[in-house]
């Protein structure tokens, strides 16, 4: 492991040629550095005991050994504040809801560009939960199609607007212009977001709305 002052990112991924073709991806972006990769979870997992914990892990899910769904609750208890970001194949509904229960904060496929894959990287150290467009419709139709019970949070029409914009992937600036609204008051109407559905976190309340169909 190096040290650097630029955003550390590891990546699991056992495909050795597919994993420095990413690590190479990260290395050409200023402000971010591929301080480590694997490929197996269980070496992360050990790394994780003695290394600082990264900004960001970049986790496949079919892994040799513990899967990387299996691995996201051993790496989040190591590293509670590193963001998990699900880069794999699979698109098939039950792999992408047990990553998304499992912790995952986001869910891309290796088929993104090289540009999709770094926003992804930034939308996520800036609190969204980015997927690629076909996977974020994939979870909104199969959340539709529970139907749960919505419960009364009382949210306005605007606040369900921001709600609505969150679990698109946008972030402040974006859902201000969206809106024609400004960023402070965008921040106001995130805090009451929060406040009414009692969580802490962009996250939180993105999985909260599609669980519940709030949006």
């Amino acid at each position: 492991m190096k040290s650097t002052s630029n955003i550390s990112i590891w990546l699991i991924e056992d495909n050795a040629t597919f994993r420095r073709t990413i690590a190479r991806t990260i290395a050409k972006q200023p402000g971010f550095s591929c301080d480590g990769d694997f490929a197996r979870a269980e070496d992360a997992i050990a790394a994780l005991k003695t290394e600082t914990q990264p900004a960001i892990i970049l986790l496949d899910v079919g892994l040799p050994g513990m899967s990387g769904i299996e691995a996201i609750p051993h790496l989040r208890a190591l590293a509670p504040d590193t963001a998990m970001l699900i880069l794999t194949v699979f698109e098939d509904e039950e792999k992408i809801v047990a990553a998304i229960c499992a912790g995952a904060s986001g869910y891309l496929l290796k088929t993104a560009p090289a540009e999709e894959l770094i926003r992804a990287m930034r939308d996520v150290l800036a609190g969204c939960a980015p997927m690629n467009g076909r996977i974020a419709r994939r979870v909104l139709d199969m959340f539709s199609k529970l139907s749960p019970r919505k419960n009364d949070y009382h949210l306005t029409e605007r606040e369900k607007a921001v709600l609505q914009q969150m679990t698109e992937g946008f972030i402040k600036k974006e859902i201000a212009d969206h809106l024609a609204l400004s960023v402070h008051t965008v921040d106001t109407h995130l805090r009451n977001i929060y406040a009414k559905l009692q969580v802490n976190t962009r996250t939180g309340a993105v999985s909260k709305a599609l669980k519940e169909g709030l949006v």
